[in-house]
């Protein structure tokens, strides 16, 4: 062995596991912000109001990736692979292209939604009141390209910190200004022009980080070297290229979920778009679990098939499948039945219209966890495009259903097309995953699953529809699914040794966990 060579992957594992935890807490703050926005949005805007912002939220999502053009991700890779070779001039090249890239896309598109405005909320939507709103998402575009072209460059440089606070900044001024500009009369255009305004305050933000504590990594311009307009023109066709495939997959993959939006908007009324649109953001929490997973199993299946170890590979691949439906399904089937008192709850009884959308909508969020992580799994054994084939064909047949259906069952109707497209693409990644690793899934284990989620089910479906049965609903579920399992013999040794580990680091509580912990192994194994 190099002497130092055990130190260096050290090092590198620890500042993996360090960056990882911090962007896994940078997702955390951007989806409760998230929520805190659409829950006091709602609230202060009631189903017409808010049914306006909705219908905005799809077009910031679009006009965000195509002004960035999948850039962030080519900043980091690039500005992290010639740091690592030395060529630091270069490094600095691809920051300062391709921020002059996403300027030039920013302003475009900036330009082309505030135009397009009036025609797509006129001629396509049929309501007037849409077009301050969606000509204020042409405010968002241009902060919001520079906050992610540093944000590559500090993905690039390890400095993962400084994209949390970032991304809490963002969060801190969109919510405080949004809040202010719709009570004080902006109504859903004050909405939008506050998530513009959170994204200005990141972008300095950003630049105040990146010229205080990262301008120092970047080495001066070398003026013997400098890049011409024909070398620059070169470089940002390096950075289209690997960024294509990242744009078409994250709008194939946004596709699947706001698609029913548009088609919603076109054919009903705001206040329908506004039901969607709340039910929308409680059926994805699972994807919470299946994110965290799909994050964690992609270097690890990547490793294991470098390796040619199958039996590691199996491992990794069963034990991510098993992880994500042991804790997504029952999330699932209890969302399903206590929607009505979680829409009342969050967002006001005003939105409970839009429980029956969200009882179908979650299932189809668990068939997209299971999606998640297969293609974190095919990205990992060299099969990056594979995800990406599948996504655009599940739009296909998406935005086909949504066509069909909405004008048939309404927002129903919306949320089956979605679950009906998440649970094909589930199917087709799911059997070309397994066929790819040739590894034989696990049918028994997941049937126990299944079956421990229904009985789960089963037993507080008849638990009052109401907030107070909602309390009871969460305090007996775990207890009846965890029986259930242990009863069907669902729990491994793998399992018991990760609960004694977890009991031993919960102080008071850790004899409780032991005498639980016998029970499931007198039981279950």
């Amino acid at each position: 062995m190099i002497p130092g060579d055990s130190m260096s992957k050290s090092n590198g594992a620890a500042k993996l596991l360090r960056g990882s935890s911090i962007i896994m807490i940078s997702n955390l703050i951007f989806r409760v912000g998230g929520y805190i926005y659409r829950v006091l949005m709602a609230r202060l805007l009631g189903p017409e109001g808010y049914g306006l912002v909705g219908l905005t939220l799809p077009f910031q999502g679009i006009f965000q990736i195509l002004s960035a053009g999948g850039l962030p991700p080519a900043i980091a890779k690039y500005v992290s692979q010639h740091y690592a070779l030395g060529e630091e001039q270069m490094a600095r090249q691809v920051v300062f292209t391709s921020l002059k890239l996403m300027m030039f896309l920013g302003i475009f598109f900036s330009l082309v939604i505030f135009f397009t405005a009036p025609i797509l909320a006129n001629d396509f939507f049929h309501k007037p009141l849409l077009t301050y709103p969606l000509q204020a998402v042409a405010l968002i575009t241009p902060f919001s390209v520079i906050v992610g072209a540093f944000r590559g460059a500090f993905q690039g440089l390890y400095k993962m910190e400084y994209i949390v606070a970032t991304r809490a900044v963002e969060q801190i001024f969109m919510i405080v200004f949004a809040v202010v500009l719709v009570s004080v009369g902006f109504y859903a255009a004050g909405a939008v022009i506050g998530t513009a305004l959170g994204f200005l305050a990141s972008a300095i933000s950003a630049l105040i980080i990146f010229r205080k504590y990262l301008y120092k990594y970047l080495p001066k311009p070398d003026p013997e070297n400098k890049f011409n307009f024909r070398q620059e023109i070169g470089l940002m066709k390096v950075l289209l290229k690997f960024s294509i495939p990242v744009i078409i997959t994250a709008l194939s993959e946004m596709a699947i979920y706001d698609v029913s939006i548009f088609v919603i908007g076109y054919f009903m009324a705001t206040k329908f778009a506004s039901y969607y649109t709340t039910a929308d953001p409680i059926a994805r929490l699972p994807l919470v679990i299946s994110l965290s997973v799909a994050t964690a199993v992609l270097p690890a299946a990547s490793e294991a098939f470098s390796l040619k170890n199958k039996e590691l590979l199996a491992t990794y691949v069963i034990q991510s499948y098993r992880i994500v439906i042991l804790t997504v399904f029952p999330l699932c089937v209890g969302i399903a039945i206590f929607s009505l008192p979680l829409m009342s709850l969050l967002f006001g009884s005003e939105f409970v219209f839009g429980a029956g959308a969200l009882s179908i909508l979650v299932m189809g969020m668990a068939f997209y966890s299971l999606f998640m992580t297969s293609s974190s799994i095919a990205q990992g054994i060299g099969y990056p495009r594979l995800p990406m084939y599948i996504l655009l064909g599940g739009t296909v047949i998406n935005i086909a259903l949504n066509v069909i259906f909405v004008p048939l069952f309404g927002i129903e109707g919306a949320a089956w097309a979605t679950t009906i497209s998440a649970f094909i693409i589930m199917i087709v990644i799911l059997w070309k995953t397994f066929s790819l690793t040739q590894i034989k899934p696990p049918y028994l284990s997941f049937l126990k699953i299944g079956v421990a989620s229904a009985i789960m089910g089963l037993g507080i479906i008849f638990i009052p529809q109401s907030i107070a049965g909602l309390i009871i609903a969460i305090i007996i579920a775990p207890i009846i699914y965890m029986i259930a399992f242990t009863l069907l013999k669902g729990f491994e040794q793998r399992d018991i040794r990760m609960m004694r580990r977890i009991g031993t680091k919960i102080g008071p509580l850790s004899s409780i966990s032991e005498k639980l912990v016998k029970f499931i192994e007198k039981y279950s194994i």
